[in-house]
């Protein structure tokens, strides 16, 4: 059965206590959610650098790190779905990562798109994907899974016509590395969505899933800017796409919206969402 999960940045501005992200974490499970993903910067004591970072680009974090996310995933009987690490530090230190993965009861381990790439330079996409594969055997020997989280840069073109995103599926071993897919970035990318998701097939073996349109109401200009919504809220066919996860027997359906959330409340926005979860996955 597919897991509906939530993934945790987008709670990052109720987990400043213990009280609060039970709060939030229970609200998650009262409107249907099973399961949460983490991220490994979020469990941990965050530096200033990545404070800044997310400060920068207007998704200010709390102090989630402070906090025991062992004790209240379990107190809160949440299925861990996956856990979401860099790839220098895999690659580095692999066993602290592994350690962890297995500590929260999770079998996936993701890694997103790099930041300061090049995914127009197909030599520097390769050579990501053999680090890719690399990191996904040693992990393999513990029995867990690598997956890789798209955004939208992996959708640039190269030199040969093909996307970096199709040559991460050609240079990736499916023995060791498979995919976390984002069908919000796909479409904002301007993709067809849909045959990418056929293309991963089975390799798809979680589903990040959201909503693209406006809330805007009254009279406008003739152009408008579209951003996250709530599921079902929004443009994208997400009956059809779910669908075509779930024929692929995704393990988890995991709602990411970072902003532009109803009422400015995570929490709301997620409640808004579970409708469409609770119905269709």
């Amino acid at each position: 059965m597919t897991i509906r999960a939530v993934q945790q940045f987008q709670l990052r501005q109720e987990l400043g206590t213990e009280a609060k992200a039970k709060k939030a974490l229970q609200a998650m499970k009262d409107a249907g959610y099973e399961g949460i993903e983490l991220n490994g910067f979020m469990i941990h004591k965050m530096s200033f650098g990545v404070r800044m970072l997310c400060r920068m680009a207007g998704m200010p974090i709390g102090s989630s790190g402070t906090l025991d996310w062992h004790r209240l995933v379990s107190e809160m009987d949440l299925k861990v779905v996956s856990l979401h690490e860099y790839l220098d530090g895999l690659l580095k230190e692999p066993q602290p990562i592994i350690e962890e993965a297995k500590a929260f009861g999770t079998k996936n381990i993701v890694i997103t798109g790099m930041r300061k790439f090049d995914y127009s330079i197909e030599g520097e996409v390769l050579a990501l994907a053999k680090k890719l594969n690399r990191a996904g055997e040693t992990i393999a020997e513990s029995g867990l899974n690598l997956l890789y989280h798209n955004h939208n840069c992996e959708f640039r073109r190269l030199s040969t016509g093909q996307t970096a995103f199709e040559l991460l599926i050609e240079a990736t071993d499916p023995r060791y590395v498979n995919f976390e897919f984002d069908s919000y970035w796909a479409t904002e990318a301007g993709c067809d969505v849909p045959w990418l998701m056929h293309q991963l097939g089975s390799r798809m073996k979680l589903y990040h899933i959201n909503d693209r349109g406006t809330r805007i109401e009254g009279p406008t200009n003739s152009i408008l800017k579209s951003d996250s919504i709530e599921l079902g809220y929004g443009n994208i066919n997400l009956v059809n796409l779910v669908d075509i996860a779930k024929s692929y027997g995704v393990e988890s359906i995991i709602l990411e919206s970072h902003q532009n959330w109803a009422g400015k409340s995570a929490i709301k926005s997620l409640q808004l969402s579970a409708e469409f979860m609770n119905k269709y996955v």
